[in-house]
């Protein structure tokens, strides 16, 4: 199966639920009206698109149908589709450079943070042909290390980790850099802590982390992805909004969006963030996360 026709099968929920009041709603009204618009807001809204990223889609579309001279409802969900489309905006490759690259992968615990690392690794090693080494830095969580090298085995990543609990994270990227040197690696993907005690105490651990990686590759292609969970809505948008205040995010990961009948987040996460969405996720399979297309993303939703 072709990850298309995964990422029509993983939204399913959303296309059942969503999708199909739109439906409903565009064969109930055959002229296009006001009442027709506030309820396509509202089912907006209800499918965690954002009041305010919802209103400014219906004005866009309000606007459209005046510049058009468009009259009946089919006109305007192939208007609607189009708006979304430019909503979500173009996905962005990851900044891969021809030397060692380092992707630093952040988001709190529970999002899918670590089986994202390997899914993204499984990916750059298997459509990529990088090679590619993990650094266990999540020294925090209770089992988080042990699940990267189960993931590491499973997709044929090089790991590095340290034996004691709460070791320092820092100190595991500078070895897991070393190492990758060493090994003719190309990406370095480092998995962080997903919560520390305070704001300030994973601001500082982030700080301590970068600094390694500027000193030890002050050439080096860098990303630092946040993961989000597309199950929460809203508040993954919120979620993000504090990680943007200590980290410099340069795109997000959107997990589980198979398990949620409301994908609108992924409209609402590039509208309010102002970040590119680089990859999404449909599954738990390692192939089942792959760079997000927007283009592919609605037509899966809208298409029979």
């Amino acid at each position: 199966m072709g990850f298309f026709e995964k990422l029509k099968k993983g939204l399913a929920k959303t296309k059942n639920s969503v999708v199909a009041q739109m439906d409903s709603l565009f064969k109930s009204f055959v002229a296009i009206d006001e009442d027709m618009l506030e309820e396509l807001e509202e089912i907006l809204i209800s499918a965690d698109v954002g009041a305010a990223t919802s209103s400014e889609i219906i004005e866009k579309l309000r606007d459209k149908i005046a510049t058009d001279g468009l009259s009946e409802a089919r006109q305007a969900k192939k208007a609607l589709i189009d708006i979304l489309t430019e909503t979500i905006g173009e996905g962005q490759p990851l900044n891969l450079g021809n030397g060692l690259s380092v992707i630093l992968v952040v988001g709190v615990n529970g999002v899918g943070k670590t089986t994202t690392i390997a899914k993204i690794a499984n990916y750059l090693i298997s459509e990529k042909k990088k090679k590619v080494m993990l650094a266990a830095a999540d020294t925090f969580r209770a089992g988080a290390v042990d699940q990267l090298k189960i993931w590491a085995a499973r997709v044929g990543a090089d790991i590095v980790s340290h034996n004691q609990q709460s070791a320092d994270p820092a100190a595991v990227v500078f070895d897991a850099i070393s190492a990758a040197k060493n090994r003719g690696c190309d990406v370095v993907i480092v998995d962080t802590a997903g919560r520390l005690h305070t704001k300030k105490n994973l601001m500082d651990e982030l700080a301590k982390i970068n600094r390694v990686i500027s000193r030890e590759l002050p050439d080096a292609s860098r990303e630092t992805l946040l993961v989000l969970d597309s199950t929460t809505g809203q508040n993954a948008v919120n979620q993000a909004k504090e990680f943007k205040n200590v980290a410099d995010i340069t795109g997000i990961v959107l997990t589980k969006l198979d398990g949620t009948s409301k994908g609108g987040i992924v409209f609402s996460v590039k509208k309010e963030l102002g970040l590119p969405i680089k990859y999404i996720g449909v599954g738990e399979k390692a192939d089942d996360m792959q760079p997000f297309d927007a283009r592919e993303f609605v037509s899966a939703l809208f298409e029979n």
